[in-house]
């Protein structure tokens, strides 16, 4: 996959070195800044628009480049993959919900997001594209470079699962304003566009996509958290309020999910 990354021109780290039995990989240092980092100092915006930059690459460039019998071509987040994630949150998830949680009602929805997002066109996704994974790289003139790790579990999803985790994910709400969200989805689809061919949803369907994926991505990780502190991994528990609230504001409004609504009504 790193090979693919870089013959499209994302700023992988290098390999310099592999040990297959040893398990071992010398590879590049691309520093100590995390994106999430920086951009809690300050020109948040910008700083997020080079990662939009480096995801273009890894959704246009990448997915043409991709061969048909690679892996990542095959794992696709279709239907039922949405809907296993969804598992957790079925488990675990309700004692963290304010409102009333209906269970029926809740599958309901469940299956229905699933389907929703099953539904739309699909590119090499990253995966877990977030500001823990991004790194900043400063030289002694001109603008920051980008350092892209932990690609490792790329595979086709649609264009706003990347987005959706790179602008919500964890407590990115410190620092992506509503504003800054949807200035960096905004230039998210005109660089798209001007790459061409064109995006294969007009922008109010790829708004309503990153709705949708937001809504699946919060769900999945409030189940997940709660696993991981269940499994003696403590420590994530405290981006739960984080994901509730980000869950909350894209069912806020909406005739849809009328289950999920209840149950996230505080």
């Amino acid at each position: 996959m790193r090979q693919l990354f870089a013959a499209g021109g994302v700023a992988v780290p290098e390999l310099f070195a592999a040990d297959a039995d040893a398990r071992m990989l010398l590879v590049e240092d691309v520093g100590e800044l995390p994106l999430a980092v920086a951009a809690a100092r300050g020109e948040a915006a910008d700083l997020y628009r080079l990662a939009a930059d480096q995801l273009l690459l890894i959704h246009r460039g990448c997915t043409e480049l991709l061969p048909a019998d690679c892996i990542a071509a095959k794992i696709a987040y279709d239907e039922r993959l949405f809907r296993w994630e969804l598992e957790q949150f079925v488990e675990l998830g309700a004692a963290d919900v304010p409102g009333r949680f209906d269970a029926r009602a809740v599958a309901r929805d469940l299956d229905d997001l699933a389907a929703r997002l099953g539904g739309y066109p699909r590119v090499l996704s990253h995966r877990d594209y977030h500001g823990e994974n991004l790194y900043l790289q400063f030289a002694s003139a001109g603008a920051p470079r980008l350092r892209v790790i932990d690609f490792q579990d790329a595979l086709m999803a649609p264009a706003a699962q990347d987005l959706s985790v790179l602008l919500t994910t964890r407590n990115a709400s410190e620092v992506i304003t509503p504003a800054i969200e949807r200035r960096v989805l905004d230039y998210y689809y005109t660089a798209y566009l001007r790459r061409g061919p064109s995006m294969p949803l007009g922008m109010d369907e790829f708004v309503e996509s990153y709705r949708l994926c937001v809504i699946q991505h919060a769900l999945k990780v409030i189940g997940r958290f709660r696993r991981l502190e269940l499994d003696g991994k403590p420590g994530y528990a405290r981006f739960i309020p984080y994901a509730l609230a980000q869950a909350r504001r894209m069912l806020a409004g909406r005739g849809d999910f009328a289950g999920l609504r209840a149950a996230f009504d505080a």
